[in-house]
């Protein structure tokens, strides 16, 4: 069990800065819920590697900063496909 809690922050504190990743595609890739990820990034982390949880902290900071850029981009997206799929019935003589 102490091998689990001292490797898995490592883990995915390394995995999240080669891939530039999120906690929410950190999670899906290691298969573990994304409050696990973020505690153990936030919380487990400090205590075990301090400059690599400050690392990982900054990557953090920094996609909680673009997140409503990428919230508006896939509104906007969604939107154009609704759109795209009403005007393929509007040629339709009912």
């Amino acid at each position: 069990m102490e091998n689990n809690y001292t490797n898995r922050p490592i883990t995915l504190a390394e995995y999240i800065l080669e891939n530039h990743t999120t906690i929410r595609a950190t999670a899906k890739q290691f298969n573990i819920p994304k409050s696990t990820v973020h505690h153990d990034l936030s919380v487990k982390l400090k205590q075990l590697n301090y400059p690599l949880f400050l690392k990982v902290k900054k990557l953090m900071e920094e996609n909680f900063s673009v997140k409503h850029l990428h919230g508006g981009e896939s509104t906007k997206h969604h939107y154009a496909q609704l759109k795209n799929e009403i005007g393929k019935y509007d040629d339709l003589s009912l």
